[in-house]
């Protein structure tokens, strides 16, 4: 049971203490010196406590309190209860606060946590990353001074935190931060900052898109409007006249048919969910295929063509995304390639894997332009594409198919010596059927 200490006990205490003295005082005389003894004697006791207690609270405080006796046991007793419940709340927000920061350096954002006045309490990994902050060097500096940004200066000034700003970052002009600062406790606040580089990339990749797309129809649908507008009056689609509108309006409505099937293949290809690679494809029968449609395709071109293929060389895959990304390269090689110009396919076993290989003897691509090929609507030569009623989808299309097969397309070219465009299927893509 915890002693207590009250009125009535250190009344009784100090009860006990006096007797002995005032007993001594009338037996020997000179009570005021007996008690005056006696007081400075107990003066000395609470003194020596004093000194006790004070050097138990200097040190370290771990272990037992002072031994005490009379009304300093209940003293130290009381100390040290309310040293291990304080001792227990420290502990608990410790805990708190390593549990705070471990989330915060889980999260794909970076966290910062400053003072009204901007003063920085505390940050995160991403935070130093993202922003260049130093850790623990830079707690307690303000945050203006830190990042130098006037939009970012205005927006801690204006206190008007219901919009996240965009910026640029500080370590990076290129990359674009989102920032947004939310009342956290009491004269803190937490600001949250995100790189949507990528966002801004991809918008920007889906606006691109459409104003291509809108370009590619808007030629095929203005000429097929002229003679439309033209046949209200027939008399001036006679003869040769009829003969040339009909040509020209077919190839338009080819070239605008054949858009929305690249369009349609592209969207569907990215669309496909991951899955396992099980159907076996038969790869040499497709460019058997391929190779009668190259000689059609070429036509009065009269390109030299040479097949080089493994037979038994069969693999693992999607049929329809593996053909696609095949009769590309085999079609844009027949379109970008002179006439009576060289060109060797190429399927055979690599140690890597199993190799698909198209080589020509054309013009080449210059090296600024190869980067670029596989963006959707690139072209290097756009007048030459438009008569080739090429559309600049054909090699972002073969990207999506072999990224679904863990594939790249590698491409080599020498300008004014022709191009190679190549890419491995992993060994493990391999059928067993063609070991």
């Amino acid at each position: 049971m915890v002693d207590k200490l009250s009125w009535k006990r250190l009344i009784l205490e100090s009860m006990f203490f006096y007797i002995p003295w005032i007993i001594a005082g009338l037996l020997f005389g000179h009570m005021v010196w007996f008690l005056l003894v006696g007081t400075v004697i107990q003066l000395i006791w609470h003194m020596h406590n004093q000194m006790k207690a004070l050097r138990w609270l200097l040190s370290d405080k771990r272990g037992l309190p002072p031994s005490g006796t009379g009304s300093w046991r209940p003293i130290f007793d009381g100390m040290y209860r309310l040293q291990k419940r304080h001792r227990r709340r420290r502990s608990e927000l410790s805990g708190l606060i390593r549990r705070f920061r471990n989330g915060a350096e889980a999260l794909p954002d970076a966290v910062i946590v400053f003072r009204s006045e901007g003063n920085i309490v505390w940050c995160n990994t991403l935070g130093q990353s993202l922003l260049g902050f130093r850790w623990p060097d830079d707690s307690g500096q303000p945050i203006s001074n830190l990042v130098r940004n006037p939009e970012f200066i205005h927006y801690l000034q204006t206190r008007d935190f219901s919009v996240p700003l965009e910026m640029p970052s500080p370590l990076n002009l290129e990359r674009t931060l989102e920032l947004r600062i939310v009342p956290y406790t009491d004269g803190e606040h937490l600001m949250v900052v995100r790189d949507i580089s990528k966002l801004k990339q991809l918008e920007g990749m889906r606006q691109n898109f459409l104003a291509n797309v809108s370009h590619e129809l808007r030629t095929p649908m203005t000429v097929l409007q002229g003679y439309l507008e033209m046949s209200k009056e027939p008399e001036i689609l006679v003869g040769p006249m009829w003969v040339k509108a009909h040509g020209v309006m077919t190839e338009q409505l080819m070239r605008m048919n054949s858009l929305v099937k690249q369009l349609l293949t592209l969207s569907k290809i990215e669309a496909a969910p991951t899955h396992d690679l099980n159907e076996e494809v038969n790869i040499p029968s497709i460019i058997e295929i391929l190779e009668k449609e190259a000689i059609a395709l070429s036509g009065q071109e009269a390109h030299v063509f040479t097949f080089n293929v493994d037979n038994s060389l069969k693999v693992m895959g999607d049929e329809d995304q593996l053909r696609s990304a095949i009769s590309n390269l085999v079609y844009n090689a027949v379109k970008h390639t002179p006439a009576e110009a060289n060109i060797t396919v190429d399927w055979f076993r690599t140690p890597e894997g199993a190799c698909f290989k198209v080589m020509d003897s054309g013009q080449g691509i210059a090296p600024q332009h190869i980067h670029h090929l596989t963006e959707r609507f690139y072209r290097v030569d756009k007048a030459r594409s438009r008569e080739t009623g090429g559309s600049g989808l054909g090699l972002a299309i073969v990207k999506h198919a072999l990224s679904h097969h863990d594939a790249q397309l590698s491409i080599e070219s020498v300008v004014n010596q022709g191009a190679t465009f190549s890419f491995v299927l992993p060994k493990r893509l391999i059928s067993n059927a063609g070991h």
